[in-house]
């Protein structure tokens, strides 16, 4: 597995558990985890934790990625304003590689427009944002439909990695 690249995009405000939980987990699962910012540098979390970019978007080729994990907080917000990242999240969706969203994180699926026809779940304040994107809501942990992988906050992180871990292996 450790030539598998998976990459976490991040933003300022980002959910401290949704970057962290993943980031570490799929490492010790043998994944090479890219850190990835619209620019190279160091963002903070919704409660002042930093992390710093491996990656700026510009420096992330989809190409080497097998997938994609969007975290929650307000980071999406933020991202989502960035054509860039829409074009990279995009890119993955076309090659059938993994978009993994959790909470807020659907918002730069929904802006990157390849929710149309899927099923998906999310945090539920902007279940209506992904239903307008043309997905189906479900309130489940987690949700995976094709290459699609959701789930609708931090409590659900364990099924949301094992369903990443599950379509990477």
């Amino acid at each position: 597995m450790s030539n598998k690249k998976i990459a976490i995009l991040v933003d300022d405000i980002y959910q401290d558990l949704e970057v962290w939980y993943p980031y570490l987990r799929l490492k010790e699962a043998g994944f090479e985890v890219y850190i990835v910012g619209y620019e190279k540098k160091t963002y903070k979390s919704k409660h002042g934790y930093e992390i710093k970019s491996d990656l700026s978007i510009n420096e992330a080729l989809s190409v080497d990625f097998e997938g994609v994990i969007i975290p929650g907080g307000y980071a999406p917000d933020i991202l989502r304003r960035h054509q860039e990242v829409l074009s990279f999240v995009r890119k993955l969706n076309e090659d059938n590689k993994i978009v993994a969203a959790i909470c807020h994180g659907p918002w730069v699926a929904a802006s990157a427009n390849i929710l149309e026809g899927k099923k998906c779940t999310c945090f539920y304040a902007i279940k209506d944002d992904v239903v307008n994107a043309g997905a189906t809501y479900l309130d489940e942990e987690v949700v995976v439909d094709g290459n699609l992988i959701s789930s609708r906050k931090p409590e659900d992180l364990p099924a949301f990695l094992r369903a990443i871990i599950n379509k990477l292996s």
